[in-house]
């Protein structure tokens, strides 16, 4: 499959972004953390980790899972996906199970059935109904979802929302779509819940694939 337009604009962002991605990312550590809790991990479980980036959450989410347990990521930027291999080839050498794709949500294949799902600031897959189509024909019935990442401020603060796009531009083709960005994912979940972070500029929501739970 080749990539779209949008796959070919984003995967330009980041080529722009990844050298000093990860320096950017401390002021959302703490969602990041409150998001991988809400996917209520156990050991032995598989869990797939949406647009990975550089890998991030890797460490995180390999602690909660243990060493019986599947880490399941891909990344379709290149240069972001180079930096997760590296983070995944250390952690294999110490006997953590970690299967690392570089492909687009609209194509990636899972080598497995996860049992949790983690949308951590992955806007653009969330504004694409083939990324999603394509991931949530993958998830189980089921599946334990948790997402977060940015949105329009509340109706009484919109004179800052231009704010939140500015910052949203230089990572995401959607920029601009941050009113209900989860809508799309939503419609594929039972018992969907959310709360705002960031004063406002941010959100964190869970739910479950909609089906017979396991």
């Amino acid at each position: 499959m080749a990539p779209t337009p949008d796959n070919l604009r984003s995967i330009e962002k980041y080529r722009r972004a990844a050298r000093g991605y990860d320096s950017t990312t401390g002021p959302t550590w703490s969602i990041r953390m409150r998001c991988i809790e809400l996917l209520e991990l156990h050991a032995g479980d598989t869990v797939l980790d949406v647009g990975c980036g550089t890998g991030l959450s890797f460490e995180p989410l390999l602690e909660r899972i243990g060493r019986n347990g599947l880490l399941i990521a891909f990344e379709q930027s290149p240069e972001m996906h180079a930096q997760a291999a590296q983070r995944a080839q250390r952690l294999r050498a110490k006997g953590w199970r970690i299967e690392l794709q570089r492909a687009s949500a609209e194509e990636v294949e899972l080598p497995a059935h996860p049992d949790a799902a983690l949308f951590h600031y992955v806007h653009d897959i969330l504004r694409t109904p083939q990324a999603l189509a394509n991931l949530l024909a993958q998830l189980p019935p089921g599946t334990r979802l948790a997402v977060a990442g940015m949105k329009y401020f509340p109706w009484w603060l919109a004179p800052l929302n231009l704010l939140a796009w500015l910052k949203n531009l230089p990572y995401n083709v959607h920029a601009h779509e941050l009113n209900r960005p989860w809508a799309l994912l939503e419609q594929h979940l039972q018992g969907f819940t959310w709360k705002p972070t960031q004063g406002g500029m941010g959100y964190i929501g869970r739910g479950r694939v909609k089906g017979v739970d396991r």
